[in-house]
């Protein structure tokens, strides 16, 4: 172990002194828009749900398929990130993704849900490549103490992406309150969205094929059969992996039925424009927590953030289960706050200290995003079975192990 730690103190001081801040800035971009993208699903769904009269359950398969593209491409794409570099990975990355956007366009004419669901998944192979190319990238530009601060100051731009999706994605998939009749029974107001992104993304990738990134040294050098499998020895790795796929089940699950959770007539009664737009305030809290958190992280030890935060979301969501109207609408909301640190800091202290394997590290990381396809689909089953306020307890079991995953993380680590 001491070899890998070796090798990547030597590149993290050889590249100290360089000036970061160009492609720290150029990368911040690439979180901004992919979390407009990640977010749009969950005004998406409400609108295909109505579109084509589906359950909960059904519509779920909208996450399912976005989701599931990591499970299936994290694996490949990080061994063509550790093949091809962190740029091109990220050329990639952004092409799939606008190849992705385009392929809305067929399945609003056609008007056959499964193409719908066809494009996300391209659309989410892309967005892959890019995570498992810029997650690390960032990590690795500057010192390894660092790291989860600058990784929450990108994801914090991520989430400013994610709180402006939802009130533009409302606006355009049903329009304000005098045009919901115009397009209650068609797709058709998904098609020009989807166009837009899509030659954002191939403008993004021309800027960034003719940008200059430094290369991280310390993550080039190759890895034997034998340092592959000393990967499975990294408990903290292999740990964090379950609480990425844990975090991200949550999150999604949660914010994949706020739109339908306002809309009953106990909570709030909100028609799908008003609810959609209220969604703004969920992600709109982990961007502010994500800002507070790249300060607060240089003090606070990553761990003890994770813990302090997941137990706090499972105390709001006991008050979203039991309680009615406002306490219930304002404590959902509040959730998103406490989740603004987790995904980058649970990312950087799972990929600590792991040298030239952190790219393969990354991918199975990113591989345990999948709990994005898996946990609302297991949400979907219990709000269609039992109802969908009691479905909440199903995220609540998710943040139950990442506070145990936080209470545990330094001692874990301690192992490798």
């Amino acid at each position: 172990m001491s070899t890998l730690n070796t090798h990547h103190d030597y590149g993290v001081n050889k590249q100290h002194n360089k000036n970061y801040l160009f492609p720290l800035t150029a990368m911040t971009t690439l979180f901004f828009l992919w979390g407009f993208i990640t977010v749009l699903n969950d005004v998406l769904i409400p609108r295909l749900k109505g579109v084509f009269d589906l359950s909960y359950f059904e519509a779920m398969l909208v996450q399912f398929c976005f989701f599931g593209a990591y499970f299936i491409v994290s694996i490949p794409a990080g061994i063509l990130v550790k093949q091809l570099g962190y740029k091109k990975g990220i050329l990639t990355g952004l092409i799939i993704a606008s190849i992705g956007c385009m392929l809305f366009y067929p399945a609003v004419v056609v008007h056959e849900y499964w193409l719908f669901l066809g494009a996300l998944f391209v659309l989410a192979a892309g967005i892959t490549v890019l995570q498992v190319s810029a997650n690390p990238y960032v990590a690795a530009l500057g010192p390894d103490k660092t790291a989860s601060s600058r990784l929450n100051l990108a994801q914090a731009l991520n989430a400013l992406g994610t709180t402006v999706g939802p009130y533009v994605g409302g606006i355009l998939f049903f329009g304000t309150a005098g045009t919901l009749a115009a397009s209650a029974a068609s797709a058709e107001s998904v098609k020009v969205p989807y166009l837009m992104l899509a030659v954002a993304l191939l403008l993004i990738a021309i800027v960034f094929a003719f940008i200059k990134l430094p290369e991280i040294e310390a993550h080039k050098e190759d890895s034997t059969d034998t340092e592959t499998r000393s990967l499975m020895q990294a408990p903290h790795l292999t740990m964090g992996v379950v609480a990425i796929f844990c975090y991200v089940g949550g999150e999604v699950a949660i914010g994949s039925f706020l739109v339908n959770y306002f809309g009953e007539a106990h909570i709030a009664g909100l028609e799908e424009h008003a609810a959609a737009a209220l969604i703004s305030y969920y992600w709109g809290g982990a961007m502010v927590g994500r800002f507070v958190g790249s300060a607060l992280l240089q003090k606070i030890a990553p761990s003890k953030a994770i813990a302090f935060n997941a137990i706090s979301v499972i105390a709001l969501l006991l008050i979203t289960i039991f309680t009615q109207g406002d306490v219930a609408l304002y404590s959902v909301l509040a959730i998103g706050l406490f989740n603004s640190i987790m995904f980058p800091t649970i990312f950087s202290v799972a990929i600590e200290k792991l040298g030239p394997l952190t790219s393969k590290g990354s991918g199975w990381l990113c591989l345990a995003i999948v709990g994005g396809a898996l946990v609302p689909l297991l949400q979907g089953y219990i709000a269609d079975t039992v109802n969908i306020q009691d479905s909440f307890f199903v995220p609540m079991v998710c943040y139950v192990f990442i506070a145990w995953y936080g209470l545990n993380a330094v001692r874990l680590a301690k192992k490798w």
